[in-house]
């Protein structure tokens, strides 16, 4: 009796080690069961990374113009937006500048107009001495063909007159002969001696004619020279025309280069007042008033929140299906509870590595493979909520939903142009 409760017992006990056997593995099934869909369903088409953070592009405020600073109007995390005065400069001398630039101008706008005024006059005045030098010159050649035509005329007389004389000598030598002969008479040699004598007389006074002639031809011929030099004078005044509109020309370039000191002196002057260029706030700030300060030297940042955005660095191996538009979830480790939505708008041409400081050298003998981690662009939906805000280097969590693949690789020519082109967001 005792042996058959015993065996009752232990038929007992297997039984139910059967059915717990049976139950834990149908429980194992379960779960396996549930691990695979919640990976088909929500792991598989999913890539996640904590090597996030959020970014944005400060504008680093600094001066263009050396000076000492006058007034500084913010302080780190002051609320700024755009063209706010942040600080101002000493304008002391840069406003002299603008009146040294304006006296200047003023000087050079009075010389042009001068310039142009006496243009004009000489150019009146030197056409009107070339036009009476002209007429000079053609007076003086028409008195010297007066002189030359009555010295010809005379030349001509005294030719008449020379050719007299030698006919009366022939006669006289001729009445003498005659006379001496006792064929001709005395009145007849008287005569002959007179109209000699007469004739003689005659052509010395036509050679005088002919010297005062030729003499009169000279000093019209001297007179055409001095006028010919003074029509040259004249006309070289009027080169002086061409000399001053050159001058003139040259006076309105430094007109010109006066004008745009003054501007330069002006914009000098502007830019001793440093205004916010984004809306945002204000970061390390490191400028005290009274501080000198140089071009290029780092004052102060404008970190603009409302343009801010996440760069993921994943894997290489996970960007297998991970496309331009593709919705990402963000979760900051300063806010656990809070989920931001957003979308893939980038991915870096190249891995971090490839743009380090000093990049690996792969081509060497102790090479060793290490997965490569490339940027990936998140664009927010929406600017963070006034109680969750984020801040620039902030820790992240980024999972992107890659179900749908139909998105680009890299970032189409279009969207880079609308990207551009797009104002920033309020």
């Amino acid at each position: 009796m005792a042996e058959t409760d015993r065996a009752s017992a232990g038929t007992q006990v297997g039984s139910q080690r059967r059915k717990r056997m049976k139950w834990l593995f149908s429980c194992g099934i379960l779960l396996l069961l549930i691990g695979m869909a919640y990976w088909f369903i929500f792991i598989r088409n999913h890539v996640s990374t904590d090597n996030a953070y959020a970014k944005v592009d400060p504008a680093q405020i600094n001066v263009r113009i050396p000076g000492t600073v006058l007034q500084v109007r913010v302080e780190n995390d002051y609320r700024v937006e755009k063209g706010q005065i942040l600080l101002e400069l000493d304008p002391t001398d840069y406003r002299v500048a603008v009146e040294r630039a304006e006296a200047s101008l003023n000087q050079d706008e009075a010389d042009v107009k001068a310039a142009e005024v006496s243009i004009p006059l000489t150019d009146m005045q030197t056409a009107a001495q070339v036009q009476a030098a002209e007429a000079a010159l053609n007076a003086a050649r028409e008195s010297e063909q007066e002189a030359r035509h009555r010295l010809d005329q005379l030349k001509n007389t005294r030719t008449a007159a020379s050719a007299d004389l030698s006919q009366i000598q022939r006669d006289s030598e001729r009445f003498d002969n005659l006379f001496r002969q006792g064929a001709g008479t005395e009145r007849q040699q008287e005569q002959a001696k007179t109209a000699l004598k007469r004739s003689q007389a005659q052509l010395a006074a036509t050679d005088n004619q002919v010297s005062g002639g030729g003499s009169s031809f000279a000093a019209a011929t001297q007179q055409v020279d001095r006028a010919k030099a003074q029509l040259q004078a004249a006309q070289s005044e009027r080169y002086n025309v061409e000399i001053q509109k050159y001058r003139l020309e040259s006076l309105k370039a430094k007109r010109d280069k006066s004008r745009a000191e003054l501007e330069t002196a002006k914009l000098n002057l502007s830019y001793c007042t440093i205004t916010a260029p984004v809306d945002g706030f204000v970061a390390q700030k490191n400028v005290q008033v009274g501080e000198r300060v140089q071009p290029g030297q780092a004052l102060m940042a404008v970190v603009p929140l409302q343009d801010i955005y996440i760069e993921a660095n994943y894997k290489e191996t996970q960007l297998t299906n991970v496309r331009i538009g593709q919705p990402a979830t963000i979760v900051a480790d300063l806010y656990p509870d809070f989920p931001y939505t957003g979308r893939v708008v980038g991915i870096r041409a190249g891995t971090g590595a490839a743009f380090s400081l000093i990049p690996a050298e792969n081509a060497t003998g102790n090479w060793i493979k290490v997965v490569q981690r490339v940027p990936v662009r998140i664009q927010l939906d929406r600017p963070p909520p006034p109680d969750h805000p984020l801040r620039l280097g902030l820790s992240l969590e980024v999972t992107i939903d890659t179900s749908d693949r139909r998105g680009e690789l890299l970032m189409p020519e279009t969207v880079k142009s609308s990207m551009s082109s797009a104002p920033r967001r309020p």
